[in-house]
């Protein structure tokens, strides 16, 4: 259980590493992984000023992520043991993605990229417009401080990403719907019983 909320949690991370603007229209979309199919994140919600992100735990049953940009901190769910642990900002490796996510213009994404701190002495430049999934998008290149190379193609309309490529991973949102997220989404199910750290690890 423990290593898949870490497993998780770090996706999440990598994923957001590659977000160069917050959205300002609420979505939701499927998530493909374009290395390893069925398996990671499979959806991701945004509402007004928080993020959900789905996984398939296979054998753990699966979860999802909340993050919520307000307080920035993040909730993990566990599907399969009814289970939740809340997160602070401080236990994200990238503790910038908060402020990040709010960020905002597509066209000058370059100034986001490069304020986080894994990005610290990196590159960041625009490659120009191009058409992802029949969505126009503002297409990216930066290196982080190990000079790694990452490239993101940001929605021109709900100023998200709809592709993102690295040197270990790379995927694509597909099926985007536009429009209002329940707000139950963002909730934890009243049935799952909190855990701490400490009772997370007699149950891994």
């Amino acid at each position: 259980m423990l290593r898949w909320m870490i497993r998780v949690s770090c996706v999440v991370a990598l994923l957001a590493a590659a977000q160069f603007a917050v959205s300002q229209t609420e979505f939701s979309a499927d998530v493909v992984d374009n290395q390893k199919a069925g398996k990671g994140l499979t959806k991701v919600y945004f509402g007004k000023d928080k993020m959900r992100f789905d996984a398939n735990g296979n054998e753990n049953g699966g979860g999802a992520v909340i993050m919520n940009l307000a307080t920035q901190s993040y909730i993990v769910m566990m599907a399969k043991q009814h289970m939740y642990m809340e997160m602070p900002a401080s236990a994200m490796e990238n503790r910038g993605m908060f402020t990040f996510f709010k960020s905002g213009d597509v066209e000058n994404a370059c100034a986001d990229w490069l304020k986080l701190s894994a990005n610290k002495n990196g590159t960041c430049h625009k490659v120009g417009h191009e058409t992802v999934n029949g969505r126009e998008t503002v297409k990216y290149e930066g290196t982080n401080s190990n000079g790694e190379t990452r490239t993101v193609w940001l929605d021109s309309k709900v100023r998200f990403p709809v592709k993102w490529q690295g040197k270990n991973d790379g995927g694509e949102l597909r099926n985007i719907q536009e429009g209002p997220q329940p707000a139950s989404l963002f909730d934890v199910p009243s049935d799952y019983k909190k855990m701490g750290m400490g009772s997370m690890m007699q149950h891994q």
